[in-house]
């Protein structure tokens, strides 16, 4: 038994622009009999790190695997294949990829294919740590290779290869109608495109998840369609940028605003998107929102910080005071609009003064919600490259601060919600509770109240009676 290297990951060819870019695939997905047949009614794990569009790939294997006739386990001891999706974008998810990894050491003699995929295997130290520290792994491979998982199946199973490494650094084919194993039969999550151009300096996705390219409209929305034929409550648009939608395309290609228009027009009675660049969003993408009632008024909009300085070294393309007037424009015409955002702390050599124009502009927005992070540096990218003068003792303090006074706003927000009603899509049972059902109001605000599990996946009226800061207290509303 050999090693079959295909590709290795190389940063270099990350940055470039691929020359292959807008090819797509139809119908390209095959399953060998051969290899269904072996697989057929063994089990398969899958752990997911990251952000929605590893939840979106994890769903696409699941759905392969499905199709081969294999089941879907929690219990990785259960399972012929495992997998572990990672995500590279902060070091504590790096941390947990590889304690799960390790875990899987008692599976080497009991599974036919440990796998390991994901934005982490992007980046060529991580895939040497991998191969040298981990041998009972024998399937790496990227995120652009995700539509392949089969034929590397193959290859391991029946080609009798020990290991298999495959990922290319440059991302530019598109695959549809691929198999999908959706983990919510009531809320989804839609691609509509892939990758970034941005190259913020602290960012490890452009190279991750390659450039910006976008799926044709007639794909998304086929797609969004079946999803209500379904009978689909929520949909989420995806993209590393979706601002940016369609401006990779050919000319007749619609713009973000227009696609989002499109699908608001099929009546999913909740639209959503994820995520956004302040730099990208135009006037006309406010005003489709502000139009379409089932357009959530709830954006997510990452400053990252408030100083012009930090933002100039961070390369985000905008200033304070521009972001400030899209803020100011977006509240001017969305009523009700709630705003979420990422925050960065600890940037390297960000001067106290610096940090405090970042509360400045928490005080300003009043966002509520907000992701917070102590600035991770990932290897790679320009920012990791920086000679850092600020402690982790003193970042580490200043995230304190950072957080209490997004918590101020935060639950500021929750407060006024108290004594109102508000539709709420009902998830499931509460995680601490089983006899409690959670739900997220249009806001996305997670409400808990007493309720009978036929109220699953339905949109409830719930009268807000409680608040707490991360959380609210409601019951059940009849009008």
């Amino acid at each position: 038994m050999k090693d079959l290297i295909i590709s290795t990951p190389c940063l270099e060819d990350a940055r470039k622009k691929s020359a292959n870019q807008g090819i797509i695939f139809r119908d390209a997905f095959q399953i060998d009999n051969n290899l269904s047949n072996y697989l057929k009614s063994k089990y398969f794990y899958i752990r997911t790190f990251g952000c929605q569009a590893n939840v979106r790939d994890s769903e696409i294997m699941a759905g392969m695997l499905t199709m081969a006739g294999m089941i879907q386990t929690d219990d990785y001891q259960k399972a012929a294949i495992c997998i572990i999706n990672t995500c590279a974008v902060r070091e504590n998810a790096v941390d947990k990829m590889y304690g799960e990894i390790g875990t899987l050491k008692s599976m080497a003699k009991k599974s036919d294919v440990l796998a390991v995929c994901g934005c982490v295997c992007e980046q060529p130290s991580a895939v040497e740590k991998i191969r040298s520290t981990y041998p009972h792994i024998n399937l790496i491979f990227g995120t652009h290779e995700v539509p392949l998982l089969m034929n590397y199946l193959k290859q391991i199973i029946l080609d009798k290869y020990k290991r298999v490494i495959s990922i290319k650094s440059q991302g530019g084919d598109v695959f549809e109608n691929l198999p999908s194993k959706r983990t919510n039969p009531y809320k989804a999550f839609v691609n509509i495109m892939y990758g970034c151009n941005k190259f913020c300096t602290y960012c490890i996705v452009p190279y991750t998840r390659g450039r910006e390219r976008s799926r044709l409209a007639k794909d998304i929305l086929d797609e969004c369609q079946e999803l209500i034929d379904s009978g689909y409550q929520e949909i989420t648009l995806l993209g590393q940028n979706v601002n940016a939608y369609g401006k990779d395309l050919k000319k007749g290609g619609l713009t973000f605003a227009q696609l989002l228009e499109e699908v608001a027009k099929l009546g999913i009675p909740r639209l959503r998107f994820t995520t956004s660049h302040p730099w990208d969003f135009s006037k006309d993408i406010i005003e489709v929102i502000a139009k379409y009632p089932n357009i959530m008024k709830s954006i997510h909009l990452p400053v990252q910080s408030g100083n012009d300085e930090i933002l100039k070294s961070m390369g985000r393309r905008y200033n304070s005071t521009q972001y400030k007037k899209l803020v100011d424009e977006m509240k001017k015409m969305i009523p009700n609009l709630t705003l979420s955002t990422d925050i960065i702390v600890g940037f390297p050599n960000e001067t106290y003064e610096q940090f405090l124009d970042t509360l400045k502009m928490v005080d300003y927005v009043q966002y509520d919600s907000a992701f917070t992070f102590i600035y991770s540096p990932r290897q790679g990218t320009p920012a990791a490259k920086k000679n850092d003068d600020v402690s982790l003792q003193e970042k580490h303090r200043r995230f304190n601060e950072l957080v209490k006074t997004c918590e101020k706003y935060i639950s500021a927000s929750s407060s006024k919600m108290v004594g109102h009603v508000y539709d709420v899509l009902v998830d499931g049972p509460s995680k601490n509770n089983p006899n409690i059902l959670s739900g997220y109001t249009e806001s996305n605000k997670i409400v808990h109240f007493a309720g009978d599990q036929s109220l699953i996946g339905k949109i409830v009226k719930i009268k807000i009676i409680e608040s707490h800061t991360y959380s609210l207290i409601g019951e059940l509303y009849n009008e």
